[in-house]
């Protein structure tokens, strides 16, 4: 009995549900039947008649549940008014439709910030430390007073243009210390080149002096593993640096002489290293008489 009195109501109003479904689609009928006197009996009876027809026993005040309903439009779908918690709802549900491009596009765009921020923010916030920690290994390694005062300076400037907001600048500073410091650390001889088929000197006459004569030994550079050091060469008469595995260290013609004499006795020059470069320092130590300048590039023939 408890469930048949707990299920009635629920039963009422499906059946309820039902005749205002069947009013909606009997639309003539129920202008004609809810307008004028007597309207809401003669629709009641009508009803009444329609599911005796079909066997089903309605009772009256479901009957009279189900007017009222439609009256009341009280089982009418009412839309809801647009809200931004509407245009929530609507995204969350089309989710499969956009959820995936959105995905793959906030991936992508996750990929490309994370190498930006590695390789552009991050070491421009970093800028400061790489700074003291360049001047500081140069401070460290240099044994020349002069190296560590113009490392200082090209700091100070470094650090100034980062006041500025001059980033460019700044890292322009900085990989001036990185250079100095990557110098420092170098440690290699300077041999003149003794092979087959390669020249060992030239002489050449000075583009601004055609009365004179520059001679040069051809070297190199070779460091503890006797392997080839490239360096970046200043070619004076054309004021160009190249990095530079062989060049021309210009020296005085006796010099000259004294190293072709050495190698045309018996084709091998005895004494062919010419220069010192030791960890520390910037500067060569030279063995021979020589000004200190170079070429980078020279002819076929000597002129």
């Amino acid at each position: 009995m408890a469930v048949d009195k707990a299920s009635a109501p629920l039963e009422d109003l499906m059946v309820a549900m039902d005749v205002v479904d069947t009013l909606r689609h009997e639309e003539a009928m129920v202008e004609r039947e809810l307008d004028g006197d007597g309207r809401r009996e003669r629709l009641l009876k009508r009803l009444r008649d329609m599911y005796s027809a079909q066997g089903i026993d309605v009772p009256d005040h479901v009957l009279q549940e189900g007017i009222s309903a439609l009256e009341q439009e009280r089982f009418n779908y009412q839309a809801v008014a647009p809200s931004w918690r509407t245009r929530l709802a609507h995204m969350w549900v089309s989710r499969g439709r956009w959820g995936k491009p959105l995905a793959f596009l906030t991936i992508i765009g996750s990929l490309f910030f994370t190498v930006y921020f590695y390789k552009e923010i991050l070491p421009t916030l970093n800028l400061p430390t790489q700074i003291d920690t360049s001047i500081a290994a140069i401070t460290s390694k240099a044994k020349e007073p002069l190296v560590v005062e113009n490392a200082t300076q090209v700091a100070d400037r470094a650090r100034t243009f980062l006041e500025k907001d001059d980033v460019a600048q700044a890292k322009s500073e900085l990989a001036r210390l990185r250079d100095m410091e990557t110098r420092l650390n170098l440690s290699y001889k300077i041999r003149v080149v003794s092979r087959d088929n390669e020249r060992s000197g030239v002489w050449r006459i000075p583009p601004n002096n055609p009365s004179a004569k520059n001679y040069y030994l051809i070297v190199e550079a070779i460091d503890s593993n006797n392997d080839v050091v490239g360096l970046d060469v200043l070619n004076e008469e054309n004021n160009e640096t190249k990095k530079k595995t062989v060049w021309g260290l210009r020296v005085s013609e006796q010099t000259f002489r004294s190293v072709a004499a050495d190698k045309s006795d018996d084709g091998i020059i005895q004494n062919n290293v010419v220069g010192e470069k030791k960890v520390g320092f910037l500067k060569h130590d030279y063995l021979v008489e020589t000004s200190g300048a170079t070429i980078t590039e020279w002819p076929d023939v000597d002129r």
